[in-house]
């Protein structure tokens, strides 16, 4: 009991206030990734640290990742137009996975949002 005879609140149970407080809506930058910066970084560096993570057990170095970036971009640099057509090969193929399960995640975050 307090001391003006009410019962003790729990120190988890929200207060009045906080329940009725009207949400905020999210900015355009929290709209386009998905939360706030601070909690996205968060998340990225844990997923990044897991994926890290099975790629030096796989005996993949980051190191060797660059270097293979740096070959992929010289070779177009070498090819010249013709690279342009490559590069668009490339993300064309890319876009056919990458599109569709985009797609498929953002419709399940809409419909789980209330």
């Amino acid at each position: 009991m307090t001391e003006d005879n009410r019962p003790a609140r729990h120190p988890f149970e929200p207060r009045e206030a906080d329940l009725a407080a009207p949400r905020r809506q999210p900015s355009p930058v929290e709209n386009f990734l998905g939360g706030s910066p601070s909690a996205v970084l968060v998340r990225l560096f844990f997923l990044s640290l897991i994926v890290g993570f099975f790629l030096v057990w796989l005996d993949i170095r980051p190191l060797d990742v660059l270097i293979g970036l740096r070959h992929i971009v010289e070779r177009f640099w070498n090819m010249g137009f013709e690279a342009l057509r490559d590069i668009a090969e490339y993300a064309l193929a890319g876009a056919a996975i990458v599109v569709p399960l985009w797609l498929a995640l953002r419709l399940l975050n809409m419909r789980s949002r209330p």
